[in-house]
């Protein structure tokens, strides 16, 4: 049982080095959540943390262990957006490979790759209040603009690119 003492490990995550080692050793599964408003918009974050950061990327999150896909696509877009969204909201649209030549701690010559789920869902509001922590700003842009944008992370201009095509 954890208390309040953070030098604790906290059950089911591991210590930033064991972490770092991970990361270096091994791929790791995520899940990019798509959302498309009413105005076929989708939605993009300006990314707070490494190792896409300071680019527009789609909101996503590493799957933990022993959670199911339904589970982690949920706690993501609770823990990312603030949402709930049924189960029944989402679409696969397909798995894609991301690497990055540096870590969650922008370490150089320490590579990440990603195995990387992406889901669709349609958003009925556009005004929702977002958190500020993975992001610091989100704004709505067309597949068009989102395809093609400087800013926008390469790897999301593939979701849009290939939907144009």
């Amino acid at each position: 049982m954890r208390t309040d003492d953070p030098a604790l490990p906290v059950p089911g995550f591991l210590s930033a080095e064991d972490f770092r080692k991970a990361v270096d050793m091994l791929p790791l599964v995520a899940i990019d959540l798509l959302l498309r408003n009413s105005a076929g918009a989708y939605l993009l974050g300006l990314r707070s943390n490494p190792p896409a950061k300071d680019t527009w990327f789609v909101p996503g999150g590493r799957i933990r262990k022993n959670e199911s896909l339904a589970q982690a696509r949920a706690r993501i877009a609770s823990e990312e957006l603030s949402l709930i969204l049924p189960t029944s909201a989402w679409t696969a649209r397909g798995v894609y490979e991301h690497f990055y030549h540096t870590n969650f701690a922008e370490e150089p010559g320490k590579a990440t790759h990603y195995i990387v789920l992406a889901f669709e869902a349609p958003l009925a509001t556009a005004s929702h209040a977002f958190p500020y922590e993975q992001h610091r700003r989100y704004r709505w842009m067309s597949p068009a603009i989102a395809g093609s944008h400087p800013s926008v992370h390469p790897y999301t201009q593939a979701y849009f690119k290939e939907r144009v095509s």
